[in-house]
């Protein structure tokens, strides 16, 4: 491992700072810098409390009012203390397993009576509008209705429960008034009522909220259709109950077919312990409530069917995006990492392939879906597996609240990827976050679940490297990024080193060396805006150094990684000089390999 030893001038007067690392090489085969890289992640009670709205609303008052220039005190609210839950049966509380039971019982009693894909579908008052009882389901037009189907009468003993639910709709009705998008005229966070009515009659202040509602769960955005809301489905169950009396003959003719069999992201439901992995994330998506679970699992099951989403990942469509959303990496937990990168839409001609009509905005929103599907189908959904994703949402020259047709897309995304996939993100990491973020953030945030909040994090441009290090390793975080990865000599798997460059410091980076060999290493300071050097130092006190990079100023805007390599023919060490004059940190990475070389090679 390395050693540091601080250097201070002879008479004892504090001038720049020198501090030698010495890293051994002989363990290098055993990658004795994945300790450095690969640290456990940092938990709450250590850099990164939870924070409270006291304090958000403290470090967001301070962020608004700062010169937005001022990188090197920016402060900006994190949070990231969302802990993932277990995913096997046996480490679940008591009323969590019975909850799964309960659900898991529900669900067989609605395959035994096809209640998925079934003729007579279980009625859905939640979902009435206009004092009718309808199923409802929102179609690419964003409010098309599915045609009535016919009240069917069900003879049963019990009284019926849906009276005061569907009262209820029957008032929000009346009151509905008719918009242009009153496609999600439903209370998702209760987020987009409450942040229009925080924003008032400032249309500018409205349309960043909708913006940043829309980014804040957009990287999965999935489909241009928003499935209705799940509620407490207690009028579901009696549409299917039938007289004791009666239940014999009425049924008789379905006992004989074959019992339905529904699979969901690759996964038979109730086939194995794969499927209580699934619906764990239904519940955990209804704070456990087994009906309204029930009633979200229904409707996305036949969300998927009806626009044939099994069939979408299939298909060959646009890759012109692959810029703007891709898998790349894993964090220090085994997620794989995807990246957002909304910069790429000021691209004026992407932007108008994508969103300047309905069409192209049903196709983005396709895509989105497809790429979030084969994303999934690629998650590990065993007990104890890794089946969520960790979503890096760069913010980097954003498109503000204008691009209606942008916004309008996520908006859709953002519904649909509540409603049908619930529990796939383990965090939500936004840097690069602009000032204008932070004041739409504040509006926002009070309507945003603890849950929702834990999980999210968010860097400053500044800080966004050194964010993304606290999750993710830095040869698996992309070069863009301030990371290692990227094609070359060296893999994502070859760990990288991290030490932190103090101001105004000289650091020295040894690789002593004693045998022949050829060397390859890599160096990046992130920034840069220091001086590089590299020498070879050999054993021999008769023998000359030799000088490999002459010690030079790299600037912010060259090549962020440089690599170089020396041939070794005898024992010595050789040195990496870099010199921070600058009055901030910095963040030194670098990472080597050796190779054998003959004596005549």
């Amino acid at each position: 491992m390395a050693d540091n030893v601080q250097k201070t001038s002879q008479d004892g007067v504090p001038q720049a700072e020198e501090v030698v690392v010495v890293h051994d090489l002989q363990p290098q085969a055993e990658k004795p810098t994945a300790e450095v890289a690969k640290e456990p992640l940092p938990m709450p009670e250590n850099d990164e409390e939870p924070v409270k709205p006291k304090q958000v609303e403290e470090a967001l008052e301070t962020e608004i009012s700062k010169p937005k220039g001022d990188d090197d005190k920016e402060k900006v609210p994190q949070s990231g203390s969302f802990k993932e839950e277990s995913s096997r049966v046996a480490d679940l509380l008591e009323n969590e397993k019975k909850a799964l039971e309960e659900l898991k019982q529900l669900v067989q009693e609605a395959l035994n009576k096809h209640e998925f894909f079934g003729v007579e579908k279980p009625q859905q008052p939640e979902a009435a509008e206009g004092g009718d009882k309808k199923e409802v389901a929102v179609t690419e037009d964003e409010n098309e209705t599915v045609k009535e189907e016919p009240k069917v009468d069900v003879v049963t003993d019990e009284p019926k429960v849906e009276t005061e639910a569907e009262k209820g709709t029957v008032a929000e009705g009346k009151d509905e008034p008719s918009k242009e998008e009153n496609v999600n005229p439903v209370e998702t966070e209760v987020m987009q009522e409450k942040v229009a009515a925080t924003a008032g009659s400032d249309g500018v202040e409205d349309d960043g909220a909708k913006t940043v509602e829309a980014i804040e769960e957009t990287i999965v955005s999935v489909s241009s259709s928003s499935v209705q809301p799940e509620q407490s489905p207690a009028a579901k169950e009696p549409a299917d109950v039938v007289s004791e009396g009666q239940g014999k003959d009425a049924k008789t003719e379905e006992e004989v077919v074959p019992l339905e069999e529904i699979s969901i992201w690759g996964i038979p439901l109730l086939a194995d312990e794969r499927s209580d992995v699934i619906l764990l994330k239904f519940l955990r998506a209804r704070d456990f409530k087994v009906k309204d679970a029930f009633a979200m699992l229904k409707n996305t099951i036949r969300w998927r069917k009806k626009f044939g989403i099994d069939e979408w990942v299939e298909q060959d469509l646009s890759d012109d995006l692959e810029k703007v959303v891709f898998m790349h990496g894993f964090d220090k937990e085994e997620h794989p990492v995807c990246y957002n990168v909304y910069g790429e839409f000021q691209n004026k001609e992407l932007y108008q392939k994508t969103f300047s009509d309905e069409e192209k905005r049903q196709n983005f929103l396709r895509w989105r879906i497809q790429f979030l599907e084969k994303s999934i189908r690629k998650l590990d959904f065993t007990p104890g597996g890794i089946c969520t994703i960790v979503q890096v949402n760069d913010l980097k020259n954003s498109p503000g609240p204008a691009k209606w047709e942008l916004r309008q897309a996520t908006k859709q995304a953002l519904h649909l990827l509540q409603d049908n996939y619930p529990e796939f993100v383990a965090r939500q990491v936004f840097i690069n976050v602009p000032w204008w973020y932070l004041a739409v953030n504040k509006m926002i945030s009070p309507f945003l679940t603890q849950r929702t909040r834990s999980k999210f994090v968010f860097a400053g441009p500044s800080k966004s490297a050194e964010t993304l290090f606290r999750y993710i390793a830095a040869e698996q975080v992309p070069v863009k990024y301030g990371g290692m990865s990227k094609d070359g000599e060296f893999a994502n798997t070859d760990a990288v080193t991290e030490i932190t460059l103090k101001p105004a410091a000289k650091h020295t980076v040894e690789f002593p060396v004693n045998e022949a060999c050829f060397l390859t290493w890599e160096v990046r300071v992130v920034g840069w805006d220091v001086s590089y050097g590299a020498e070879f130092v050999p054993s021999a006190e008769d023998s000359y150094t030799i000088i490999i990079q002459k010690a030079r100023k790299v600037a912010s805007t060259e090549e962020p990684v440089v690599c170089n390599n020396f041939k070794i023919g005898e024992a010595g060490k050789v040195v990496l000089t870099i010199h921070n004059p600058t009055s901030k940190k910095k963040k030194l990475l670098y990472r080597l390999k050796t190779k054998p070389t003959t004596s005549s090679g």
